[in-house]
């Protein structure tokens, strides 16, 4: 009991990083709904109101309601997650705080305007005209957008650190806190994390009305509630494919340890191959599936280039590997099975103007959203296990900036049971409001008398 309390910062650094994933593998879901869902419930309203059809505008009154259960959830996860950057990396802060601390001040005033509209929204529901009802939704809709390019641009800085000096003594000087936001992995990576909220979001939710669908309810309801998610995801993923390309050259060329880990290439080679999946083991990629000059082609766009290897990287610099290269295997393999479902989709409705007619197709739709949402986490999974042994690239390692406070142990416990607590109430509070009915405001009902 005694070591599950001590403090010192080399035993603390499990407990920090376990708690750290455990919040943001958590909580990133949550902001996806955030980035995403908004979007796709006032989409929905005003083609409702355009066609005039009742049971678009059903729709998203009842995606509305979800929407706001989903944003006070993902509110308390994000409350935390904020505490946890001063709790459990001081080392970081107090460094580098002024250099990469703006965006977060800059993401708590674009979580109040969020969460100020999400209730005029919400509350609005028809006490509003139409009009000025979704108009006061588009600030809710930007400040969600907005938010999460703060708190990714903070992420891309730790990753390929800029707008700052060091002197002579290691200390931070010349802090530009503006420069800092937009370094080299800034748009790809905020690029990348959006297309992946609205995939996340978009295969989720299609993915529960394809479950009711393949239990016999094929009203119009679930039909428009499967096909305007899956349509948006759909039309996303081959751009999000492309755009995983940019952000590989960006990886490439500023953090080369981390693409010979996602690839598992231990010599720097010429013309090399790109492996599909395989283990590493004692400096080998093992049992993998070789696409001859596959990774020169697509990171140089020559079947020639040179691709550094984990070789010249010092052993104690190394990430993990086989976490890198799974996560980022699984990934790839998710994202490609999901562009096969989107081009599926999309050549039936090209052809037919309707949605595939087998069960098989439901089946696949109603398994996308668990797998967006694994292959979202095995993304990140990449992107900060991959820039380990580095919390500040190159700059500052993990274990500098772990606390050395006792405790934190305990924290990790307590994050566990909150969040357990937080997801089971949330799915409760969900199905309930899936199995209930809309109920009018007293004034409506009295404005149709």
């Amino acid at each position: 009991m005694l070591e599950f309390i001590a403090a010192d910062g080399a035993g603390n650094l499990p407990y920090a990083r376990h708690q750290m994933a455990l919040t943001l593998g958590w909580h990133i879901i949550f902001a996806c709904f955030g980035i995403a869902f908004p979007a796709l419930v006032v989409f929905t309203e005003w083609l409702g109101h355009r066609r005039d059809d009742a049971a678009l505008t059903k729709l998203a009154h009842t995606w509305a309601k979800a929407m706001g259960v989903l944003f006070a959830a993902g509110a308390v996860s994000g409350t935390l997650l904020s505490f946890e950057m001063g709790i459990l990396w001081p080392g970081l802060m107090d460094r580098f705080g002024e250099v990469f601390g703006f965006p977060f001040v800059l993401e708590g005033f674009a979580f109040f305007v969020e969460a100020i509209f999400v209730g005029v929204y919400l509350f609005g529901w028809n006490r509003l005209s139409p009009r000025a009802h979704m108009l006061s939704a588009l600030p809710m809709v930007v400040a969600g957008i907005a938010g999460a390019f703060f708190v990714v641009s903070a992420n891309a800085w730790m990753n390929n650190p800029t707008g700052f000096r060091l002197n002579a003594d290691g200390d931070v000087v010349d802090a530009r806190p503006w420069a800092a936001m937009f370094g080299p992995s800034t748009w790809p990576q905020f690029t990348h994390m959006w297309l992946a909220a609205f995939m996340v979001t978009g295969f989720l939710i299609a993915s529960v009305y394809a479950v009711g669908m393949l239990r016999g309810r094929r009203d119009r309801h679930h039909r428009m509630g499967l096909l305007i998610p899956l349509t948006v995801a759909a039309i996303i993923t081959p751009v999000q494919i492309g755009v995983g390309d940019w952000i590989a050259n960006t990886v490439a060329d500023n953090q080369p340890a981390k693409l010979a880990a996602m690839e598992g290439q231990y010599k720097t080679t010429k013309g090399a191959d790109l492996s599909l999946g395989g283990v590493y083991v004692d400096d080998e990629l093992r049992y993998a599936l070789e696409v001859p000059n596959g990774l020169s082609l697509l990171i140089h766009h020559d079947p020639d280039g040179v691709v550094p290897g984990l070789e010249e990287v010092p052993a104690d610099q190394r990430p993990p590997v086989n976490i890198v290269h799974i996560a980022y295997n699984t990934m790839v393999a998710i994202g490609t099975a999901l562009l096969g479902l989107a081009a599926w989709f999309g050549l039936m409705w090209w052809r037919r103007r309707r949605l595939p007619n087998t069960a098989w197709f439901l089946r696949a739709v109603g398994v996308s959203g668990v797998a967006a949402v694994v292959a979202m986490e095995a993304g990140w999974v990449t992107t900060e296990v991959g820039r380990q042994p580095w919390i500040v690239y190159g700059l500052m390692r993990t274990e500098e900036a772990v606390s050395p406070a006792g405790g934190l142990a305990w924290g990790l416990v307590a994050v566990i049971v909150v969040y357990t607590l937080l997801t089971f109430f949330t799915v409760v509070v969900l199905r309930r409001l899936a199995r209930g009915r809309d109920t009018y405001a007293p004034q409506e009902e009295g404005a149709r008398r």
